[in-house]
């Protein structure tokens, strides 16, 4: 056997342990990037490898593999590697930049926690190894402006989101306006500003989102709420540009950026749902569906006269007075 063919046996294991059902054919394949053969390959000399694998069949009649768990020398004898601690490190980094302060305290932890289940010879030498590579792959955080996350109401939301209970916030408004909600917490949104989502309990039964800077106090109520099955952040969160959303704006975008600045545009993914189209000129358009025409207006200011707004025309109107060519670069 090969060493790549055993290191992925290895990694095979590691799926099959963690796993509490098991791995199954497709999931193989997946992983390895490998064909429904292939992955069958992969089974026999893994059933082979481990004598003590349970193979069974989920509710849908597929095979699942799986190692049992209660052996902690297998962890033991895997180890972590430094680049999977680095990993650690650069997620727990990047949660601090991005305003999740709590996922940051929880990667911290497992990384303590893995490192402690290692002989301490070892865990040194993968620590300094993840060190070096860190230095050597130029990690840092990413400077420039970011609102300053209230890390105590941070933590106040999010543990009324992982009961969930109902939270009590007092709230001021865009005219000035302060009241007390009650609400039924489901997700934060992340970026320049932070929104909380969530559904009124007293209203139409509605989503809302909740700018963090404008919450005065949180307090988490103890009564907990069945969550909408149905609901989805990732949809709920694409309607938008950025974190702004608005139903009297949302609907199709259409961006015209010219042949000098297509191939740099080609890199950016500006909207999960985007359709990109060459031109024969050279140039690039881009459409998708959102809402948020200022935050998109504060977007494109970055291109200067490199990019043209086909819609919607209330767009197109904002930025009209601020094009320009004078931009030495490209964002």
């Amino acid at each position: 056997m090969s060493y790549s063919k055993a290191t992925d046996l290895l990694r095979l294991a590691d799926m099959a342990t963690a796993r509490f059902e098991g791995v199954s054919l497709q999931e193989i394949a997946e992983e390895f990037g490998c064909d429904h053969r292939t992955a069958q390959r992969m089974t026999r000399a893994f059933e082979a490898a481990f004598p003590q694998i349970e193979v069974n069949e989920d509710a849908e009649r597929r095979r699942r593999w799986r190692l049992p768990r209660s052996d902690p020398r297998w962890l033991q004898a895997q180890g972590i590697r430094d680049g999977e601690l680095a990993a650690l490190d650069i997620a727990a980094r990047r949660a601090e930049r991005d305003g999740a302060p709590d996922e940051a305290k929880r990667l911290h932890a497992l990384r303590e926690r893995l490192l402690a289940a290692m002989p301490s010879s070892q865990a040194r030498r993968t620590e300094a190894d993840a060190e070096a590579l860190l230095e050597a792959q130029g990690f840092a955080s990413r400077p420039g402006p970011r609102v300053v996350s209230d890390l105590r109401l941070l933590g106040t939301l999010t543990e009324a989101l992982r009961a969930p209970f109902t939270v009590e916030i007092s709230y001021t408004s865009a005219d000035s306006r302060t009241s007390d909600r009650l609400l039924e917490p489901y997700g934060l949104l992340l970026g320049i500003r932070r929104y909380l989502v969530a559904r009124p309990v007293a209203g139409d039964g509605k989503m809302r989102r909740f700018r963090l800077d404008r919450i005065g106090e949180a307090r988490i109520t103890g009564q907990s709420f069945a969550r909408d099955p149905a609901f989805d952040l990732g949809q709920f969160a694409s309607q938008a540009f950025g974190s702004f959303h608005s139903d009297a704006e949302y609907g199709p975008v259409a961006w015209r950026f010219s042949p000098e600045a297509a191939s740099v545009a080609r890199q950016f993914v500006f909207h999960p749902s985007q359709e990109v189209l060459d031109e024969p000129d050279g140039s690039l358009i881009v459409r998708f569906e959102a809402s948020g025409h200022l935050e998109m207006a504060w977007h494109l200011y970055q291109w200067g006269n490199d990019v043209e707004v086909l819609a919607p025309k209330a767009l197109r109107d904002m930025v009209a007075g601020h094009r320009r060519a004078d931009f030495p670069a490209l964002p």
